[in-house]
């Protein structure tokens, strides 16, 4: 990798046989961390979510490292490769599509898997859209519930909000743009003084945080805001 002037990658050592879980760019790709970066120059192989996506990255920073895939479709069969490749010395790492590896994400996969085969693996911190989300929406951070993504089938969904609208701290979901509407909907239903915020774009140039009840956001959820990743956040009880 070639270096910036003025810009010193620490030295990080890489034990063989050891498993890096990076944290990557949201949306901002110098949001990156050094210490990442120095990770991904030096591992033999860099396991990707999307390998399109982080050949982007990869590229904005010089980055030259072998990639293979990673994902919900084919986890079952790459875990039995990585551990084989960490046995054998290797150095490896796993980057999501965006944010910290295993959070909604194949990589927890990964990471029970190693743990019963009681190999080497650390994580390198760094971006995360739930966190940032939170202290973008303005509600409460002092307790707060991760509680993934929404489920897609409307009675399930109708019941997962409910549970969730007893949670007395905040509540931060991740939800498609093809579905919002329809969680606003079974929001308004529900609860329709409940305050919400649904944050978007994070970390990029069109970055916004919508407030109001979920009446006042289906009002907004229509043309350009319907693009782009979607953090949807609850007021606790």
């Amino acid at each position: 990798m070639e270096e910036r002037p003025g810009i010193q990658l620490p030295d990080i050592e890489l034990p063989p046989g050891s498993c890096w879980l990076v944290a990557t760019p949201i949306g901002n790709l110098a949001d990156v961390s050094l210490r990442a970066l120095s990770v991904l120059s030096g591992v033999d192989l860099v396991f990707a979510e999307d390998t399109r996506r982080t050949r982007i990255l990869m590229s904005r920073y010089g980055i030259r490292a072998r990639l293979e895939s990673f994902h919900d479709h084919n986890k079952e069969r790459q875990v039995p490769k990585v551990i084989e490749r960490l046995r054998r010395g290797e150095t490896i790492a796993l980057v999501s599509d965006a944010g910290m590896p295993a959070i909604a994400d194949p990589g927890f996969v990964l990471v029970r898997a190693l743990r019963e085969a009681e190999l080497t693996y650390t994580v390198v911190p760094g971006p995360s859209s739930v966190l940032t989300a939170l202290v973008l929406s303005g509600m409460p951070t002092d307790r707060f519930l991760f509680a993934g993504y929404t489920p897609r089938k409307s009675g399930r969904l109708r019941t997962f909000l409910t549970e969730m609208l007893e949670e007395r701290g905040t509540v931060v979901m991740l939800e498609s743009i093809h579905r919002i509407r329809k969680t606003l909907e079974a929001l308004q239903e529900l609860a329709p003084d409940r305050e919400a915020a649904v944050v978007r774009e994070i970390t990029k140039i069109h970055e916004e945080v919508l407030r109001g009840t979920a009446a006042d956001l289906l009002l907004e959820m229509d043309g350009p805001r319907l693009k782009g990743e979607l953090v949807l956040l609850l007021r606790g009880k």
